[in-house]
């Protein structure tokens, strides 16, 4: 389990499908075999019937242009099983295309997960599975733009678990690790779907509200948010109940750019903190 860090440390499935090249040249295949079968049937059955007529010619005298018919039946058998003997070598040949391309959609498919797992750890954090400092900063940037273009208004909240050093220091990292989890399931589910929790580092978090309409709409989620840590976390060591202290920046009035608005919310966290008010604004 990663272990956290204290607040004073720190201040977008599945397994591809078979390419549908893939599945058509499987279907051919399956195609191919069928009519193998066809025509070795076809081989088979006319092999018995001009055994039948030689045996025929032989013990009987024959009408005229029998004996020629028979030859030239037993010629068309022969084509018909070369036939058949080279459609065979085909199948072989379509059936280790056909492995082999299995081969590579599995290849393909391991890196892309692979890929996928990379790309996921690199923009979430280890311990929680929220998105971690460079994918939130990603999302405010995106945000931003938007907020920018369409003339709307966002909000920032820095959150800091307050004590949470002393939980450290007394009962252990894991401990700390499982308030952070609880914390963090928490935080994911106050969030609306086009909203962002973050865990920025240690035991501080940043909720980004993309769309609000005036101050009060941030400070009923931060109302809320603050409700909902607050209810004891039930651990090893038994219940402990953590407060948040929840600094809140709103763009453009507290900054333009992912870095002001970040650095005010943390300062409105920090007033918050001395204040003992639960959140604080930036202005």
């Amino acid at each position: 389990m990663e272990e956290n860090r204290s607040t004073q440390a720190t201040g977008d499935s599945g397994l591809p499908e078979k390419t549908q090249s893939g599945k058509g040249l499987t279907e051919v295949l399956d195609q191919s075999e069928h009519v193998r079968d066809l025509v070795e049937q076809s081989a088979r059955e006319l092999s018995s019937v001009n055994t039948g007529l030689a045996q025929e010619v032989e013990q009987h005298s024959e009408p005229p242009g029998v004996r020629t018919a028979l030859e030239k039946s037993q010629a068309v058998e022969g084509k018909v099983q070369d036939a058949a003997d080279k459609l065979s070598r085909v199948n072989q040949a379509l059936q280790a295309e056909v492995n082999a391309r299995h081969i590579l959609e599995e290849q393909l498919a391991t890196v892309t997960h692979d890929e996928q797992a990379a790309r996921h750890a690199a923009m979430h954090d280890a311990l929680t599975g929220l998105p971690n400092r460079t994918l939130l900063e990603n999302r405010l940037e995106h945000g931003l733009a938007q907020a920018k273009r369409h003339d709307r208004t966002l909000a920032v909240m820095f959150l800091d678990l307050d004590g949470f050093k002393q939980i450290n220091d007394v009962h252990g990292h894991d401990v700390g690790d499982a308030i952070l989890q609880t914390i963090a399931d928490r935080l994911r589910g106050q969030a609306r779907d086009d909203d962002t929790v973050s865990r920025f580092g240690g035991d501080e978090f940043v909720y980004l509200l993309t769309e609000i309409d005036d101050d009060q709409d941030a400070a009923l989620v931060a109302q809320k948010i603050a409700e909902a840590i607050q209810l004891p976390c039930q651990l090893s060591v038994g219940a402990l109940v953590i407060k948040p202290s929840i600094g809140i920046a709103i763009f453009p009035r507290d900054g333009t750019s992912c870095s002001a608005l970040l650095k005010s919310a943390d300062t409105a966290m920090y007033a918050a903190k001395r204040n003992k008010s639960g959140y604080a604004f930036a202005s």
